[in-house]
């Protein structure tokens, strides 16, 4: 049987750990693999297909795997809480002024008041609700 087969056989048995682990390396090495494969197939020396093999697995995991675990230890930017009340769009259901006033923010009544004290937003305007200052909702 020819070497090339060999490595993609390499290739696909490094395939099942890395699904059943999901451990990216894995996928790193059966790269390496079908790398030699392909040198193989080119009719390199058993030599020449180690060394293809060690060189493409060793930079993928130097290069590869620190950007990909960056971007893992990032996570998606999920806001919570009162973070995630701020820049909401509610309908005004009492009078909002720089003195008070009441809010429906995601189908709550929430006390509110306008940045700008100035302002009179009435019943059934639409608001941005800009900042929350401990259960007021400050709105623009």
């Amino acid at each position: 049987m020819d070497s090339w087969i060999w490595w993609l056989l390499a290739a696909a048995a490094l395939g099942i750990p890395l699904v059943l682990t999901a451990m990216p390396e894995f996928a790193m090495f059966a790269v390496g693999s079908l790398a030699a494969a392909g040198v193989a197939g080119l009719g390199g020396g058993v030599v020449l297909q180690a060394v293809t093999f060690l060189v493409v697995s060793v930079a993928l995991v130097v290069v590869v795997r620190p950007i990909a675990y960056r971007q893992l230890q990032k996570g998606p930017q999920v806001k919570m809480g009162i973070e995630a009340l701020q820049g909401a769009t509610a309908v005004v259901a009492e009078t909002v002024d720089g003195e008070g006033g009441r809010i429906k923010l995601n189908g709550e009544i929430w006390s509110a008041r306008a940045l700008h004290p100035d302002q009179v937003y009435q019943p059934g305007q639409q608001v941005d609700v800009v900042e929350i200052q401990g259960a007021t909702a400050l709105v623009v």
